[in-house]
């Protein structure tokens, strides 16, 4: 069953300003959580009217990393940095996303090894219809491990 989560998405994902894309947490597991943005002119990706089918990708990495920033809370630890290192599969049925659109975005963990490695499914919808689709392979730093200065030691 999943926990109604009531955290600003500050606290859970590490990215700032405006490169922060979704708007809040709603709910999540041991496994899942879901997300929401409301697609609007102020994006950073907004350009045409719209914001382009591709960004898809990122609001489901960022899905992914309030997954983990959540689960990093609920252990009393601070979100971490992560790194999205790849998609398979990513499918978008519609070019764009128009202003005003509420995409809820899902993500699942297939799994998530203890070298930091992990794999989801992930899902876009608008209303009941599935617009994207995509399976991302994510790395987080172990412990000791400082990838942004090259630090190994901690």
């Amino acid at each position: 069953m999943r926990t109604p989560i009531d955290l600003p998405i500050a606290d859970l994902v590490p990215h700032g300003g405006r490169m922060r894309l979704l708007d809040r947490v709603l709910e999540g597991d041991a496994e899942t959580l879901l997300a929401e943005v409301t697609v609007r002119e102020d994006s950073l990706f907004f350009a045409d009217g719209a914001v382009g089918g591709w960004v898809g990708i990122e609001y489901m990495a960022q899905a992914v990393a309030a997954w983990a920033g959540w689960h990093a809370r609920l252990r009393g630890e601070a979100p971490k940095v992560g790194f999205l290192l790849g998609t398979r599969r990513y499918e978008c049925s519609r070019p764009v996303f128009r202003p005003g659109e509420c995409l809820r975005v899902e993500v699942h963990r297939q799994f998530f090894a203890d070298n930091g490695l992990g794999q989801f499914d992930c899902t876009i919808t608008i209303g009941t219809q599935t617009v994207a689709t995509a399976a991302l392979t994510v790395f987080e730093p172990p412990a000791g491990q400082d990838v942004r200065r090259g630090n190994t030691d901690g």
